[in-house]
């Protein structure tokens, strides 16, 4: 394959789908693949680059038994378990992330979805934030209806985050308790409701390279706007904590071959940049343009203030994306 005369094609409209033979991306040379998938995210999307950060609303204690996930009430993991927080703490939180440069802030639940008094606290939530704070709101918080999807874009919420985790292969190897079709439902109610999506997954949990790649196909057919990748941090006491680390090899081809197929999407490293050299540097030369930080809950060991750094003195542009939504 001549990933160069490929990467020319796809900055002039071309597009790869499933009737394409594509597994030439399992095993053809990493460095040339890097360097056109960058050349891609360069001639798409410029040099933008998107930070987001999330916080913790609501922890512990979920019904779906995600066997990566340490918030799972099927687990024996450690963690600190809570119900929705006071509005206070997540305004002030998002005021701090705000001043620091992060474009967009996201609120995530533990558990399938809200209940009701939980989804109105976040409704009062999400409108105080608008009103209040400079940066683009996201949500995340299971499975909704597409009612609920609607007062989400009404009191300011532009983009909602659900994760297919895997290829549909591969999903019932991750969570009995939902199903993949449960998630691609919910994410189409959340576009059919006029709120962008945000969905990616994870790698690392033992998938083979096809079923990285179905993912990336799927998330293309879904157009979805931007794609967080997430390399498994094993974690004690889930049924994954002995899972072998992803190489960094593995992180960057998986980065490069989900921008070939997603050019113009934002491909957002999110958990496992502590794996790769740099604070993940290399990431971002290899297609990526967003990611998730945080001095609270960071993923790569970098505060704000060191990844806006490290991101400028390689040439991105992070500044402010003026995305708030006309309510």
């Amino acid at each position: 394959m001549n990933l160069n005369k490929l990467a020319d094609e796809i900055i002039s409209g071309k597009r790869l789908n499933r009737k394409d033979d594509l597994s030439f991306f399992f095993d053809c040379d990493l460095n040339e693949l890097c360097l056109n998938a960058n050349r891609i995210r360069s001639e798409l999307c410029g040099n933008k680059i998107n930070l987001c950060t999330i916080i913790n609303a609501k922890s512990g204690k979920c019904s779906e038994n995600c066997k990566f996930c340490a918030q799972s009430g099927h687990h024996g993991t450690e963690i600190n378990e809570y119900n929705f927080l006071d509005e206070n703490a997540i305004i002030n939180d998002c005021k701090r992330n705000a001043n620091k440069g992060v474009h967009r802030y996201s609120l995530v639940t533990a558990g399938r979805s809200l209940s009701s008094d939980d989804f109105e606290k976040a409704v009062l939530v999400y409108k105080k934030l608008y009103q209040q704070c400079d940066i683009s709101l996201c949500a995340s918080h299971g499975l909704l209806s597409e009612e609920q999807f609607k007062r989400l874009k009404e009191c300011g919420v532009k983009t909602y985050h659900a994760n297919i985790e895997t290829s549909r292969r591969n999903f019932p190897e991750i969570c009995t308790t939902h199903t993949y079709d449960d998630k691609i439902k919910c994410i189409k109610r959340a576009q059919n409701a006029g709120l962008k999506v945000c969905s990616g997954g994870i790698i690392g949990m033992g998938e083979t390279w096809e079923d990285r790649l179905d993912m990336a196909l799927s998330l293309s057919e879904l157009n979805v706007h931007s794609i967080p990748l997430n390399a498994l941090v094993p974690i004690k006491g889930t049924p994954f904590e002995a899972c072998p680390q992803i190489t960094q090899e593995d992180i960057l081809r998986t980065i490069a071959m989900f921008r070939f197929i997603n050019p113009t999407a934002y491909i957002r490293f999110a958990a496992g940049r502590s794996i790769l050299n740099d604070s993940g540097k290399q990431a971002f030369l290899s297609g990526a343009n967003a990611a998730i930080t945080g001095d609270m809950l960071t993923t790569s060991g970098n505060s704000i203030k060191e990844d806006i750094e490290m991101l400028e003195g390689m040439g991105f542009d992070l500044s402010s994306e003026k995305e708030k939504v006309l309510i």
